[in-house]
């Protein structure tokens, strides 16, 4: 083998392992879009892999029918990859921000990137068939293409999400893939005609010309896309590791989503806020130790601090990005008094579960702060192991409280989160309250020791400053009349049997 070829299969080589580095990345960031616009992350993940895989080999049996000009088309079709992986989460966006069907366009850039990378596998055997005999070729072609993909996951995970977020991820790993296959072509334009190369030489500028402007207005056509789907003027927006985070603003007031669903709104997140923690409080004798799980806005941290004797409040939230948030954004610094920021309230990134599995200590009250269960990674938050572990490490006269949904919009995922505590030990007593905003909401209230409507009337609220609550609504809100669907037959929620997830999505969430 001659030097010259020595080279020519070296880039062809690279070339693959610029393609399994970008592909891979592809099915990720469509995963994770998929995820954040349609929801059930771990049903996404798999359909876009599993459709991209079939798309892969649909690819393969397509490249047969190519019998001459293969350089050419290999590099046509590493053009048309750049492209795609390059403006795959632009086209979602801008989609997600003007139709329902944003899922149409999502499995669509899966088939055509699965296609373009299956057919260039089977191309760049055919091409380096002529510098390595057949026991080489095809393991080191394939080799490349998976060392590709595992580095592409790495930097998915570590670098791409939690840094470039989904908006310039997907432009760096098609801008890699674009100058590879430059590389290639130049390496190889002796196997394409004249011709072809003029076509080539225009069909790079073009594209590079495409990404570079669509990299420089990638921020605002995301935007651009995503405030379509806002009522209100979007002023923060970040895809974290973990999850999306949107701030809108309408008059003096802001909402805060997360992954498309709102979580609060300024306007009136007292009426959420109030009666969760001075509830919990209000029938709770000793309550020096508190942990909030979630929460991470810092509203009730805020309320909490009302009380002097609580001495220690503990927040644990998974995503770091939220926490830094609600201590130094303008607008939660403001609305929550600075409280994730008092000496009293300790702050940690960590999983729930894990915190509380790896945790020795005990809390006299503890309040989870946690977004619906409307994917099967939040289900564990609401399942009874994660129950049985928030009784261990709660006092034998403490409180426990959750947020539940909402008990009309998701009538039976209420129900079944008020049957899992009791089924972890729990005694129960199911809350609900108007949110403005929110509509009907709720909350599953819960202690060691039998628990009654008639425990709320010691409550006494004379000390503590508040916008809303009064003795006046306690009897409404614990008050509910027959359930809007049949809840005798409704079963508990465990990590191995995710029942409640499928009760929430089933819910009334069309009238919402």
């Amino acid at each position: 083998m001659s030097i010259s070829n020595k080279k020519k299969s070296l880039v062809l080589k690279i070339a693959l392992f610029a393609t399994g580095f970008s592909g891979i990345v592809a099915e990720y960031v469509l995963s994770t879009l998929a995820s954040y616009f349609i929801g059930n992350a771990i049903l996404q993940f798999t359909l876009i892999v599993s459709i991209m895989l079939f798309s892969m080999g649909l690819g393969s049996r397509i490249s047969k029918t190519f019998s001459s000009n293969i350089v050419f088309y290999f590099v046509i079709a590493e053009l048309l990859l750049s492209l795609l992986v390059s403006f795959s989460a632009i086209a979602s966006y801008m989609v997600y921000g003007y139709s329902n069907n944003s899922w149409i366009i999502i499995y669509l850039l899966s088939i055509a990137i699965g296609l373009l990378i299956g057919l260039e596998i089977p191309f760049a055997t055919r091409i380096n068939d002529s510098y390595e005999e057949l026991r080489l070729n095809i393991s080191n072609i394939l080799e490349k293409d998976y060392y590709g993909s595992l580095l592409g996951g790495l930097f998915f995970a570590f670098i791409g999400l939690p840094y470039l977020g989904l908006t310039y991820t997907p432009f760096v790993l098609g801008l890699v893939n674009l100058i590879v296959s430059f590389w290639l072509f130049y390496t190889l334009k002796e196997h394409i005609s004249k011709k072809l190369q003029r076509v080539l030489w225009i069909s790079y500028i073009s594209v590079f010309s495409i990404v570079l402007l669509g990299l420089l207005y990638a921020k605002p056509l995301v935007l651009f896309g995503e405030q379509a789907k806002y009522k209100d003027k979007i002023v923060f927006s970040e895809q974290t590791k973990y999850q999306k985070i949107v701030i809108t603003e309408w008059s003096d007031w802001h909402s805060l989503y997360i992954n498309g669903n709102q979580q609060l709104s300024t306007f009136d997140e007292y009426l959420y806020h109030e009666p969760m923690v001075h509830i919990a409080l209000g029938i709770t004798a000793i309550k020096k130790d508190i942990l909030i799980l979630g929460g991470g806005d810092g509203c009730i941290a805020r309320e909490l601090l009302q009380y002097e004797h609580v001495n220690t409040i503990t927040l644990v939230d998974l995503d770091p990005k939220m926490i830094e948030i609600g201590k130094t954004h303008p607008i939660f610094a403001s609305i929550n008094k600075n409280s994730l920021n008092h000496p009293k309230v300790t702050t940690i990134t960590a999983d729930a579960f894990t915190f509380l599995e790896q945790s020795k200590n005990t809390y006299d009250v503890i309040l989870v702060d946690l977004p619906d269960p409307n994917n099967v990674d939040l289900n564990k938050l609401y399942t009874k192991e994660f129950y049985t572990i928030c009784y261990n490490h709660l006092a034998d006269e403490g409180t426990f409280i959750t947020q539940s949904g909402s008990p009309y919009y998701a009538t039976k995922a209420f129900y079944c989160i008020e049957k899992t505590l009791r089924t972890s030990g729990f005694h129960t007593l199911p809350m609900h309250n108007q949110i403005l905003t929110l509509g009907e909401w709720g909350w599953i209230l819960a202690k060691k020791t039998p628990l009654h409507k008639e425990d709320l009337e010691s409550i006494d609220f004379k000390n503590l400053q508040l916008k809303w609550l009064n003795k006046e609504v306690l009897p409404a809100i614990t008050s509910f009349g027959k359930p809007l669907v049949d809840t005798t037959g409704i079963k508990i929620n465990t990590i191995f049997e995710p029942t409640l997830y499928t009760y929430y999505k089933q819910g009334n969430w069309d009238l919402y």
